[in-house]
């Protein structure tokens, strides 16, 4: 079963345009959700979450589509995001305004997680750190049994104990297999270690959607001389030269036989990085 499924959504400003994303999360699964900065991933979500109105396309979420039932779809939906809210309340303040929102509110199941990640309640937001502050969101988020968890950019300034803290977390949740996550990032080794698919788009338009072992598949790392370069440069998405030659992007089903050039396993970040290089090579 689809937790939740984005078909053919655009959304159209002055200087950008949204155009045609589509992809599925299946239950139990995380789903990263990667693009550099201003591809518009937040775009996406703010779409998904009918913060902004769609220009075309639809979203369904637990087989229901957003638009007809916005409000009971909300109350299984978690949002966590980088960004703070109400910095100088205390953690009891937000909570009980928080929960007026949502009827499946267990305080119980709240209080469990606030002991999990020794979140003190007396505390003010602004003196938790970056890390226990998205404890505390996610600890809101699952104490309304939200069975889809959208994360914007929330592993963001964190430093790496705190981020694999959290990765971690994330995790244990989809274990069971009750729980989906979307999850944004720019922080791509996050989604090396945790996802199990990808949703990559770049300059708003979706380059492929899979699982993150397929996309990596897909491509390879070639490096070779500059006197090889000529032999291959028109197979591949793009590429970078140096001293000692240059390294690019190639499809794997481009590879030529028989030659002596180079080629490796590609990060999530060789792929992002080599994609917006094909932009620049295309505006030079």
């Amino acid at each position: 079963m689809n937790i939740l499924e984005v078909k053919n959504i655009s959304k159209q400003y002055d200087k950008f345009l949204l155009d045609n994303i589509s992809f599925e999360i299946a239950k139990g699964y995380i789903m990263g959700f990667i693009g550099e900065n201003g591809a518009g991933k937040t775009t996406t979500i703010n779409s998904i979450l009918n913060v902004i109105i769609r220009d075309s396309g639809s979203v369904t979420v637990f087989g229901k589509d957003m638009d007809e039932h916005e409000l009971e779809i909300k109350a299984n939906i978690g949002f966590v995001s980088g960004d703070s809210f109400y910095p100088k309340r205390h953690v009891k303040e937000v909570t009980d305004v928080y929960k007026r929102f949502y009827p499946a509110w267990d305080e119980e199941v709240y209080q469990s997680y606030l002991k999990k990640f020794n979140i003190d309640p007396s505390k003010k937001l602004d003196e938790l750190s970056k890390g226990m502050k998205m404890k505390f969101c996610i600890s809101l988020a699952l104490s309304h049994k939200a069975e889809l968890l959208i994360l914007d950019e929330p592993t963001s300034g964190l430093d790496p104990v705190a981020r694999d803290n959290l990765l971690e977390v994330f995790q244990s949740l989809v274990e069971e297999g009750e729980v989906s996550v979307l999850f944004s990032t720019h922080i791509t080794s996050d989604l090396e270690k945790s996802a199990d698919y990808i949703t990559f788009i770049q300059d708003g338009k979706l380059i492929d959607s899979c699982s993150k072992d397929d996309l990596i598949d897909k491509y390879r790392l070639v490096s070779g001389t500059k006197e090889q370069l000529s032999s291959i440069q028109d197979k591949l998405i793009s590429h970078k030269t140096n001293a000692f030659g240059f390294m690019g992007l190639i499809n794997t089903s481009d590879i030529p036989g028989n030659t002596n050039i180079k080629f490796g396993q590609p990060s999530l970040d060789d792929i992002m990085i080599y994609y917006a290089n094909k932009d620049k090579e295309a505006v030079q």
